[in-house]
Parts: structure tokens; sequence; C-alpha cells
């Protein structure tokens, strides 16, 4: 008698820029007697950094986890064409790579041993060849080098939550999504996070990316998707989307936004009356 035989990983292909990486359609997400997400509608192209904002409680981290397969919801979710569910949790990781908004590493691993784990779902294939040089590139572009060897437990909160992006970036997926990665940060990393996230578009990437601060979203997004009380209230660029009447309503409070003098694009600040 012969046995079933474990079905191998299949590998991901290119997405040709422009194309749909991650389709959601009808998502919706229940907890309990609480509706978190209600018929969220979204499509993520390879090539584009798409930042989701919504004020808090508004469903942002619910969203990306059942984007990445982590939360259970319903509706249709699609990576490079096939259904989430389709896919096995190996071939899953080789397609899109989760950055959480909490990082928890039990043992005193060093700082380099934990960017090696993004490289495990690789493990046995030709890629993994790539481990020593995705490891090194992704500190270098996270600013993490210096401290290769540190213990990750001793590490500031700011260093952690670059080491956790760096485990991220090494995974070398076709997706990112990424929960809040600038939220503990200075302005220099928060800069340096935006850069690498643009280089891993312009590579052609597919970036989702949750984030609180509107003058960074719209600075760096190709799109904005506003989420309020569980919904998608707008989808679009920066321009369109972070309008002072939809961001004064949606954050429910007196919002001005004013393009910038050189790039053009908004700055959106909160109302306040003038100083005496």
């Amino acid at each position: 008698m012969i046995g079933l035989r474990a079905r191998r990983p299949e590998p991901p292909r290119p997405v040709p820029a422009g194309s749909a990486a991650i389709e959601v359609r009808g998502l919706s997400v229940e907890r309990g007697a609480r509706t978190v997400l209600t018929g969220v509608d979204l499509t993520v192209r390879a090539g584009e950094v798409l930042a989701l904002v919504g004020p808090n409680g508004a469903g942002k981290s619910t969203l990306l986890g059942a984007v990445g397969g982590d939360v259970a919801s319903t509706g249709d979710v699609t990576v490079d064409g096939t259904p989430l569910s389709a896919w096995s949790h190996a071939e899953l990781a080789m397609r899109r790579a989760i950055l959480l908004q909490r990082q928890t590493v039990s043992f005193p691993f060093s700082v380099a041993q934990v960017v090696e784990m993004g490289r495990a779902p690789w493990a046995g294939t030709p890629l993994e060849d790539d481990d020593e040089a995705a490891v090194a590139e992704a500190m270098r572009q996270t600013d993490t080098s210096a401290f290769a060897q540190r213990p990750y437990p001793q590490l500031s909160g700011g260093e952690q939550a670059r080491v956790a992006l760096a485990r991220v970036l090494a995974q070398r997926t076709g997706a990112l999504l990424l929960d809040e990665p600038t939220a503990s940060l200075d302005l220099h990393h928060q800069e340096l996070v935006f850069g690498v996230v643009r280089e891993r578009a312009a590579a052609g990437a597919a970036v989702v990316v949750v984030v609180h601060d509107l003058g960074l979203a719209a600075a760096h997004a190709d799109r904005v998707a506003v989420l309020a009380a569980g919904r998608l209230a707008a989808c679009g660029p920066p321009g369109d989307v972070l309008t002072a009447g939809l961001l004064s309503d949606v954050y429910r409070h007196d919002v001005e936004v004013f393009p910038h003098p050189r790039t053009g694009r908004p700055l959106v600040l909160p109302h306040r009356p003038a100083s005496g």
C-alpha cells in the first residue's frame, strides 16, 4: 500500500507590476457579538505602497491579520490569484510576510538570530542559499547591523521594532503587511523605514502599511485606504482621499489640509485655535 505524499510547497511566481497581488472582496470579521469589519473590498497591487489609516478601533490591524490569514473572516481573499485558504502555511509564508504590532521573543536570542528567523520559509529550497545575503541586507536597511550580536530583549523599544522589521524584510516575499512599523521610532528612523518600504515597492513588492501618522501616509503612499467603524470609507491617491471633510468626519476632530509647498502632497494638521 502506497502512503499519501505531503504536497510539496509551490514556490511563488513574479507578479507583474500593477497587477493585483492581493484582492479582498466582502471581507467581514466578527468577535463574539461584536462586528469588527463589514463588507470590505480592497485590491493591493504589485509595486505599490497602500497605507491603511483610521482612528483607534477602526479595524486596521484586524484587516491586516485577515488578509494575512491569521484572523478568521468571511468573504474572499486571494493572494497571487489563488484563494487564501488554498495555500499551505509554507506556501503562504513564501508569498507574504507580516509585521505585527507587538513582537514577543521569549529567549535571549541575538539580533542576528532573530532576523535569521525570517528565512525559515526557504529552508530546504534553492533560495536557502540566499540566507546570509538576505539577513545582511535586511539589517543594513534597518540600521541594525551595529548591534547584531546583542541580545534582543536588551534593546530599546525602537531598536526592537527595527529588528522585527528586518526579520520581515529578510523573508523576501512579494507582499509585505506591516502593522505600525514606525510607531516607536524617531523621525530619522521613520523616514528610513518608509524609504525601505518605497524601495521594496519599486522592486515589485505589494506593501500594505498601517500607520497613524497621516503625514507619513500622505508623503509616501501611492494610495491611502481609510477605515472607519469597520468599513472602508475611501481608497485612492493621497490627494483625493486625505481631504479636510472626510478626515474631520472620520476622526471626529476638525482637520486642515494644505498642499506641501515643495511636493504638492497633502499636509494634514488638526485644527487648533490661534494662540493668544
